[in-house]
């Protein structure tokens, strides 16, 4: 089976696909000073009784990717594995100043939409950051748009304002809160909401009118319900990008 990792600032999703199917997932958190000896006792952990042939990988923190390396060479020396950097074969051209600045999940993302919904295509991952991330119709990454995350937003809130505090990411009874915890609700989901459809219809404007547009990250349910851009759910996105990477540099 096919292990597919994908390394998150805030959190880190494991997949196990066999062939095209995901078989099973799970997300945990992602520490910048967890060792490669941790994360194989955690891994393993995970996937006991799981024969694991292949591996892929994408990371945005340099720190776990560098243990990653590490873990990968003493643990798994014996299994095929792909990382997600330059030199690696994704058949995703990117047309951005540097190509080098993209990070390697927006590059997986871009080639699983195009690859489940074809283009053009507008992927908002809902993570750390929300990204937005605009796919051709030719399957090309055009760029795209980084905003602060929800989670964020929640604790600068929290941490900069003398009165205010972390509330549970719900929906209020109405859009008018009456009290601090639900005008809070309410600012934090309908203003996402808000910001989500606002920048979507922007970006379809500029693709000439129409795009599929798709959400994933870990926090993309919170806003679907309320989006009136949102087209399509694909909560393993990236997992599945990963897959046809290993696919690409392995066959």
């Amino acid at each position: 089976m096919l292990l597919a990792i994908d390394v998150g600032n805030t959190n880190t999703v494991l997949g196990v696909f066999e062939g095209d199917n995901l078989v099973d997932s799970w997300r945990v958190k992602t520490e910048s000073r967890t060792t490669a000896d941790e994360m194989a006792l955690q891994w393993r952990g995970l996937l006991d009784g799981i024969d694991i042939d292949g591996i892929a990988v994408c990371s945005t923190v340099p720190a776990v990717l560098h243990e990653i390396r590490g873990l990968l060479l003493r643990y798994y020396d014996d299994v095929e594995s792909v990382i997600v950097e330059p030199g690696v074969k994704t058949g995703v051209s990117l047309l951005y100043d540097n190509p080098r600045e993209v990070g390697a999940d927006r590059i997986v993302n871009t080639l699983a939409a195009y690859h489940l919904y074809g283009g053009p295509a507008v992927v908002v991952d809902f993570g750390t950051s929300t990204n937005f991330d605009v796919v051709s119709e030719r399957g090309e990454f055009l760029g795209g748009a980084l905003a602060p995350g929800v989670e964020i937003s929640i604790d600068a809130l929290a941490a900069r304002g003398a009165r205010l505090f972390k509330v549970e990411l719900a929906r209020p009874r109405s859009v008018i809160g009456k009290s601090t915890s639900e005008a809070l609700q309410s600012g934090l989901l309908y203003g996402f909401v808000g910001q989500v459809d606002g920048m979507v219809r922007r970006i379809t404007a500029e693709l000439g009118g129409t795009a599929t547009v798709i959400a994933t990250g870990g926090l993309a349910p919170l806003i679907l319900d309320e989006s009136e851009t949102i087209q399509q759910h694909e909560p393993d996105l990236t997992l599945i990008g990963l897959r046809l990477v290993y696919e690409r540099n392995t066959t």
